[in-house]
């Protein structure tokens, strides 16, 4: 819809240029006929406008360029010609409407603006579109004002008609070529940014795998600490808990020099250059959906996606922000359907708040567990070798939230499974100060 928009505007600037331009330009000519019938460069200038056409129908172009033209040189007649006729100005004028009408049908019949790859054939028809219409010309003027028709007059328009076409096509070709040059190396610069970007995040997720790897462990050899303590307290020395312990504080050493590493990797990529701390909301979103969509082929789950925004003006949010407190309750929400299900995301704007909802058809939430919720290490997720999740999503969502002066609020029945979260935040805390 956007390139729509954007290639009508370009079409209709250059419907204006015309309208400015080709009166303008056609006074720059001779008469190599001794007669009413004149060369100019407007043709040129014609072609070379049609050329960039896109969605405007191309016979328009050639009645407003016939028409303006006719227009200007009765006007100019009538002020540098002393004992001016309009009838006869008309006469004499009018018929180069009927050069750029027959024209702009041809080349629209033509189609040869789908033919840019095959330069050749474009010229050659371009040459037979301005020949056949100078002839129409030449006919009417004929008909109109009686100049003489010769083979000599044939010929002379088709050596112009020639020249001209093959002049302006080398020309457009040489700015396709060189906008062509500039996107393959703007393309290039960018692949190259995006295997390098790739290499370092591939380099990051290595180490995260290790990390997670460590952080099941860790899961593990507490649990099993825990369950000794509370069986077997009597019976532990302090030799066999001070290495556990010890293990368990080595591993946790270890994450955390993982972690530095990653976070620094990463932060160096998101402060780039070619990063943005604040986007639209739209865009968010997409990337809010695209991000769950592949979690949910990862898990082997079939969910419908919806987002609404409401209407109204939104500024550009923090990305960060916004990304980790609605993709923790989408992902939340993706983890709680069993198979299949939809997740309905809304975003409005009430005054200074503005508003977060993500509600699905999940498993729902009973009503003695929606207090525990959002407290840290509480989880309902276990994998399948019955090792649990760290149960901090929620715990953080809320923490976030509080600090950013917000609430989040929910609303589950259980006997249905709809559940559904609520931020609702000081739009302030959220945009660009200044």
């Amino acid at each position: 819809m956007r390139n729509t928009t954007s290639a009508l505007k370009e079409d209709l600037f250059i419907l204006i240029l015309i309208i400015v331009s080709i009166p303008i330009v056609g006074e720059f000519k001779f008469f190599p006929l001794n007669s009413t019938f004149r060369v100019s460069f407007s043709p040129v200038l014609f072609l070379f406008f049609l050329f960039w056409v896109k969605r405007l129908p191309i016979p328009l172009y050639g009645i407003v360029a016939g028409i303006s033209t006719v227009i200007f040189r009765v006007v100019l007649d009538c002020v540098l010609q002393s004992g001016f006729e309009f009838h006869q100005a008309f006469l004499i004028n009018s018929p180069a409407f009927f050069y750029y009408l027959v024209f702009s049908c041809l080349f629209y019949l033509t189609k040869i603006n789908n033919l840019h790859n095959n330069p050749l054939l474009m010229g050659t028809l371009a040459a037979c579109i301005d020949i056949l219409s100078s002839t129409c010309e030449l006919v009417v003027r004929f008909l109109v004002l009686r100049n003489s028709i010769s083979v000599y007059a044939f010929g002379l328009v088709s050596v112009i008609a020639i020249i001209r076409s093959f002049f302006v096509l080398g020309f457009f070709n040489i700015i396709q070529l060189n906008e062509i040059r500039t996107a393959a190396n703007q393309q290039k610069e960018q692949n190259r940014y995006m295997l390098l970007l790739i290499s370092n995040l591939y380099a990051e997720s290595v180490q995260l795998k290790k990390s997670l790897t460590f952080a099941e462990s860790i899961t593990r050899d507490c649990y099993n600490l825990y369950e000794s303590l509370k069986n077997n307290y009597s019976k532990l020395n302090e030799d066999e808990l001070s290495q556990s312990l010890l293990k368990i504080a080595g591993q946790v050493h270890e994450i955390k020099k993982d972690n530095q590493r990653i976070y620094f990797g990463l932060s160096k990529m998101i402060l780039s250059e070619n990063s943005k701390d604040y986007m639209n909301i739209e865009e968010i979103g997409n990337i809010i959906i695209d991000t769950n969509k592949k979690y949910c082929v990862a898990l082997g789950k079939n969910i419908d996606f919806s987002i609404n925004i409401a209407s109204g003006h939104i500024p550009d949010l923090h990305i960060y922000t916004v990304l980790s407190l609605i993709n923790n309750l989408v992902s939340n929400s993706v983890e709680s359907i069993e198979n299949a299900g939809t997740i309905k995301i809304y975003i409005s704007k009430i005054e200074d708040l503005i508003k977060f909802q993500v509600s699905d058809n999940g498993i729902g939430i009973p009503e003695k567990k929606k207090d525990l919720i959002f407290k840290p290490g509480y989880t309902t997720k276990y994998n399948k070798l019955g090792k649990p999740s760290t149960g901090i999503g929620l715990s953080y969502v809320k923490q976030t939230v509080t600090n950013l002066k917000g609430r989040i609020l929910l609303e589950s029945t259980y006997s249905s499974g709809e559940t559904t979260f609520t931020i609702e935040l000081p739009i302030k805390s959220l945009i660009k100060e200044g």
